[in-house]
Parts: C-alpha cells; sequence; structure tokens
C-alpha cells in the first residue's frame, strides 16, 4: 500500500526577503526556504538532529507552501530503520546554516522515498544567494553563527547570534544595512526561536524546540541512489565525492573539495552539484557499487548524466583540474573574450555624471515662483519643506566655493528624505512638468550621495507608498515624447534635458543601478524615454540621453565582465538575467541616434561605447544581435561617421573616437 509524501515549505524571513532582496542582491529571492518532509501522518525535519512533530506542530507554524511529491510504496517500518541510520550522520554538531541542514536532509529523504528531489528554487537557493555580492560577503558571518565554541558541541538555540565584527561587516557590505540587518535578524529570530509547547517530541529524538533551519546546501547529501540520479537530472555537471568515516585520506581531500563545492557553485549557480556520499550512510554503499567504487576517496564526474572521468586517492590539483574542464565543455567562454579589442577595454566603465552645481538659491527661488503663481493650497507648505529641510542638505553636500563658513554635511535621512518625497508628489501634482525643472536638478544633486540612491531603490519594497521621485519624473518625461504639438514639447525641454542627467546621476550607486536595469523594476519606463530622447530634436538632450544610454550599457557589462572573471573565464551564469528583446530593443535605437547624429563627437563616442558594451560578452549576440547588426547595416552606420559629412564636416576628428568606431564596426559587426 503506498502513502503519499509532501514537502512543507516555510519562509524563515516571513516575508522580507521577497521585499528586499532585489536591493540588497540585484536578485530576486522569494523566500529562506525551511522544508520538512510529511509522511505517515509525521513532519519529519532536520535542525538539532532529526526532529519530528505532528504535522504543522513544529515552531514554525503552519508551512507558507505544501508540494505534493508523490507516493511512496516503502513502509513506515522501513523508513524508521532508514531514519535510524540517518540520526548517526545528520547530529546537531554537524548542523551549518548553508552547508548541512534542513533542506539537505529533506532532499535526501524525498530521494529514499519517491526517488525524486525536492524543487530546484528550493535545493539551489544557496548558489543564486552566494553568487551575489551580498551572498558572498554574510558567508564569513554565517560561519561564525556556527563555529562551536567548544570541539563536538551543538549549537544551543538562542545563542547562535553573528558575532557584532561580522554582522557589522556583512551589513556594510549591503547597499542597504539597515535592510540587510532586518533581514539578518529575522531570519535569526525565526530560525531560532523556541518551540510551542505543543509540540510532541518523537521518543529519543530532539525535540522541535531544539530544530533549527536554513537555506540550502552547496554539497549535496546522497544516501541512495534515487537522490543520485535525481541529481544527474537536474545538474548538468556533477562531481560526486565518494568517502567513509573511517578513511584517513579522505579526511585529507575533504578541505579542498568543501572549498571547490564553494567556490564553483558560487560561480554556476544551478548548473554544477557537488556530491558527498558516505559509504557507510543509509544506502551508500547500493550507490558505490552502481559504479563500481570500492575503495575511498573515490572522485566520478558527470557531464549530462553521463560518467566522464574517476579519480581514486587524494589528489586535489587533478580534482580541480578535471572540474574546470568539464565546465569548460559545458559552458565554453563567449568568443569576444578571444577577441584583441585594446579600445573598447580602455573604456572607463564608471558612469557618467552630471555634477555641475547650480546656485541652489536661485533653483529654490525659481521653483517657488512657480508655486507662488499656481493656486494650490499645497504650495506654503511645499516650500516650506524644501526651504528649511532640502535646501540646507544640498548646501551641505555641495556647499558654495564662496562660502566663508562652510556647513557641517548633513545626512540624508529616511526622514529627509520622506518629506522631500512627499513636497516633490505636491509639486507634481500641481506644476506643470515645464516647471518642475528646478526640483528635478535638486534630485540631480541628491544621486550623487549614495545614501539617496539606495533609500530610493529600497522604496517599493519598504515604503511602496512612498513617492518614488525616479518614477514619477520618468512617467512624466515619457508623457512628454509622446505629445505631439512641437510647441508643448519645446516647452518641456528643460524638464526632459534635467531628468536625463537625473537618471544619469542615478547610476553613481549600485543598488539603484540595479532597480533601473531590473524588468520588475523601473528598466521598462526608463527605456522608452531613452529610446524616444536619443532622437530628440535638441543636441544636449542627444548628449544626455547618449550619457544614459552608456551608463546601462557600462553597468550591464560590468556584471558582465564579473561574471566572466568569476567564472574563471566562461559565462556560466549570464544568462539567467538576461533578456535578449530588450537588448534588441536598446541597440537598435542606439544604432539609429548613431546614424541620424551628424553633429556632436561626444554623441558618437558615447554612442558608440555603449554599442560596444551592449554587444561585447552578450549570451545573445550569436542568435540576436548578431542578425539584427547586418540586417541594420551597422558596420556601415559606424564607418560613415568617419568619412566627410557624417559627423561635421570632415566626419569624426579625435583619434580615440575614430579608434574606438573603427574597432566596434571591424571587430564586433558582422
Amino acid at each position: 500500500m503506498s502513502s503519499k509524501v509532501q514537502l512543507y515549505v516555510y519562509d524563515l524571513s516571513n516575508g522580507l526577503a521577497k521585499q528586499l532582496s532585489m536591493p540588497l542582491t540585484g536578485k530576486q529571492i522569494d523566500g529562506v526556504w525551511h522544508t520538512s518532509v510529511v509522511v505517515f501522518g509525521k513532519e519529519t525535519f532536520y535542525g538539532q538532529g532529526i526532529c519530528i512533530t505532528p504535522p504543522g506542530q513544529s515552531h514554525h507554524g503552519r508551512p507558507l507552501q505544501i508540494v505534493d511529491m508523490g507516493e511512496t510504496a516503502i513502509d513506515e517500518e522501513t523508513f524508521e530503520e532508514y531514519l535510524s541510520e540517518m540520526r548517526q550522520h545528520y547530529t546537531a554538531e554537524k548542523y551549518h546554516l548553508l552547508d548541512f541542514n534542513c533542506n539537505s536532509f529533506t532532499n535526501d529523504c524525498v530521494g529514499f522515498l519517491t526517488g525524486q528531489s525536492i524543487p530546484a528554487w528550493i535545493k539551489d537557493l544557496p548558489s543564486d544567494f552566494l553568487s551575489t555580492p551580498f551572498g558572498a560577503a554574510l558567508r564569513p558571518t554565517i560561519d561564525a553563527m556556527f563555529r562551536r565554541p567548544v570541539p563536538g558541541a551543538a549549537p544551543t538555540p538562542g545563542t547562535l547570534q553573528p558575532p557584532p565584527e561580522a554582522a557589522a561587516a556583512a551589513a556594510a557590505a549591503s547597499p542597504n544595512p539597515a535592510l540587510a540587518a532586518s533581514l539578518l535578524q529575522a531570519v535569526a529570530n525565526q530560525a531560532f526561536s523556541p518551540s510551542p509547547s505543543t509540540s510532541t517530541p518523537s521518543p529519543s529524538i530532539p525535540t522541535a524546540s531544539q530544530a533549527t533551519a536554513t537555506i540550502a546546501s552547496p554539497i549535496h547529501i546522497c544516501t541512495n541512489p534515487a537522490t543520485l540520479q535525481s541529481l544527474l537530472r537536474t545538474h548538468r555537471i556533477a562531481v560526486v565525492y565518494f568517502t567513509s568515516a573511517t578513511c584517513g585520506p579522505c579526511r585529507m581531500i575533504a578541505p579542498a573539495f568543501e572549498d571547490l563545492a564553494h567556490e564553483k557553485t558560487h560561480r554556476y549557480s544551478g548548473k554544477i552539484a557537488f556530491v558527498k556520499v558516505d559509504l557507510g550512510v543509509g544506502l551508500g554503499s547500493q550507490v558505490a557499487g552502481q559504479y563500481g567504487v570500492r575503495v575511498t576517496p573515490t572522485f566520478l564526474f558527470f557531464l549530462d548524466g553521463q560518467k566522464q572521468h574517476e579519480i581514486k586517492g587524494v589528489n586535489a590539483p587533478e580534482l580541480r583540474s578535471q572540474t574546470d574542464m568539464l565546465l569548460y565543455q559545458a559552458y565554453p567562454p563567449h568568443p569576444h573574450t578571444r577577441i584583441s579589442l585594446p579600445a573598447v577595454e580602455s573604456l572607463s566603465m564608471k558612469p557618467i555624471l552630471f555634477t555641475q552645481v547650480p546656485a541652489l538659491d536661485t533653483v529654490l527661488s525659481k521653483l517657488g515662483s512657480f508655486l507662488d503663481a499656481s493656486s494650490s493650497s499645497d504650495a506654503q507648505s511645499t516650500k516650506q519643506t524644501l526651504t528649511s529641510i532640502v535646501l540646507p542638505y544640498l548646501k551641505s553636500q555641495f556647499p558654495s566655493k564662496d562660502a566663508t563658513n562652510v556647513p557641517k554635511k548633513l545626512k540624508a535621512s529616511p526622514v529627509l528624505l520622506n518629506s522631500w518625497s512627499e513636497a516633490t508628489r505636491k509639486a507634481a501634482a500641481t506644476l506643470p512638468p515645464a516647471q518642475l525643472f528646478p526640483l528635478v536638478d535638486m534630485w540631480r544633486l541628491a544621486f550623487l550621495d549614495e545614501a539617496v540612491g539606495t533609500w530610493c531603490a529600497g522604496l517599493s519594497t519598504t515604503h511602496p507608498h512612498t513617492i518614488n521621485p525616479v518614477q514619477l519624473f520618468l512617467r512624466k518625461a515619457n508623457d512628454i515624447l509622446d505629445l505631439t504639438d512641437p510647441d508643448v514639447k519645446a516647452a518641456a525641454r528643460n524638464y526632459l534635458l534635467t531628468v536625463l542627467r537625473m537618471i544619469a546621476n542615478a547610476y553613481a550607486t549600485p543598488a539603484l543601478a540595479r532597480v533601473l536595469l531590473s524588468p520588475s523594476g523601473e528598466r521598462d519606463a526608463l527605456t522608452r524615454a531613452l529610446v524616444g530622447a536619443l532622437l530628440h530634436g535638441d543636441a544636449a538632450v542627444r548628449t544626455a540621453a547618449a550619457s544614459v544610454a552608456f551608463n546601462v550599457a557600462a553597468s550591464l557589462q560590468q556584471r558582465r565582465v564579473d561574471q566572466v572573471r568569476g567564472a574563471d573565464g566562461a559565462g556560466a551564469s549570464m544568462g539567467a538575467e538576461e533578456d535578449g528583446e530588450w537588448d534588441v530593443e536598446l541597440v537598435s535605437a542606439m544604432l539609429e541616434a548613431l546614424g541620424n547624429e551628424a553633429q556632436s563627437e561626444e554623441v558618437v563616442h558615447r554612442l558608440t561605447a555603449a554599442i560596444a558594451f551592449m554587444l561585447r560578452l552578450s549570451p545573445v549576440y550569436d542568435t540576436q544581435l548578431a542578425p539584427l547588426l547586418e540586417v541594420l547595416q551597422a558596420r556601415d552606420t559606424l564607418k560613415a561617421k568617419l568619412v566627410a559629412g557624417g559627423c561635421g564636416e570632415q566626419g569624426v576628428q579625435k583619434k580615440d573616437i575614430r579608434k574606438l568606431v573603427e574597432e566596434v564596426a571591424e571587430r564586433l559587426c558582422p
């Protein structure tokens, strides 16, 4: 008789991960998952040992989601015997937040019961998380939390807190330390909170009040053939380590295997599995027997489910070499990494910023005159906020060169920014866009302060009802670009120009740059404004638009370069967040704007650099961009800028710009 097997899924962050992950990490992470297996009317999970409670009665409360894992033909007595063996392996002192945890255990149990594995979005979460700069910075903090004060001692609920210096370092590595601290504290509280008194422990098994929980591990523990087969199906590459508790050489090679697993799963998220099989645990000997493994340590290397190589004994250099060889086979380097592009490589990927400081009193006076002329009842309160709160902050950040007494630099506190945001809402509801440019110019300067950019990046998740100035001003800019009346558009020229310069400055903050590039952030509105502004009739507007285009492409290029370097030269994880259709839209707009530009060498320079960044290392170059470049005759468009009449009377004259244009045309355009 078969029995139903279910996976109970809990979110340790209580929803904070879903809200805060994008501004913290640049990736959308919907939860910090804890899982347990429910079968035979019991909920079984791993924390300080293997714990059993009635379903839904653990200290985690009700599950966020229940996943049907199918049915098992194994009887309850056999499963209890399996747990008895596993109890020697899944002990309290072995528990680690990242390396050996609840999801390691549930994946093993599900494999034993059904031959399946837990969902990849749970199993591979640590690789996604640790592949972010914030995740990598957080790793030492997590290790410190699980450092036992006494060798062999188990962690104690309520004491697993990061050392102050480690927590501070991790928070500082985040683009938003306050959000980072909130998320860390929420996970810690949920993971280590005491169990409700209604929990019923299984005889001789630790109570649920002792349990901890966490995200999945970079090293997969396998105790049965079904689990290994499932891992081979769900990962292109697998490195399987056969070991035993009594093997001395295994203890010698284990640190090298663990280091390699952390390094490669960090860089090749969800694509490579490092698997540990202990021959003395569960059905580990059966797993070994399937592949003729008789001695430990033995390493087997799989590509697309097929065994490729085998190593016996302690040989750390060969272990790394064979792993790298499989990665190269599965994910060969981008072809552009083998092309010499000196002009492109010499380009700085730092954003173009507009740092000129106007006379701030004059700017506020101009805006105040517009507000005074309006009939709004909010005009005076808006002016008061700008005069008493915003202006002092800006003057402290950008003191006048002629000032005799330099004011103490003020911080962009949430209170200040929220007040400014509300004043912005009122002004935008009162004044037409053509009269808002002084206010936009004040925000332009503010975005040179990373604290302002970080605050703005987190608005949609932390304060969804607070006006986001980027969102507000972009929407109005797009409304202007959609107008057909040339006189009205001309009147709003200053507004559009200032908005573009503000957006360029937004790229001074990495967290906000990620939001601007994210499909779930402001990317669509930004792309729409950028495409329209690149073809604007005013040269200054086109220059500002070309600067934004450069910043967009440079930000994307920086991410790709970091991924290539982090993946030992291969673009293994590049495609996860790429959008080929968006690339095509942006490159098409840049080429059209470049073809039309006959006045400014600076615009040609910035657009050519942006095109180079969009093309180089693009994972969709061969499939989408190269055909587009041929259809649009991109090479001819670029070379036309170098001849008489292409840009000015004699074509582009500056040597460095000519060299860049020629290089992109000849080496990046088919």
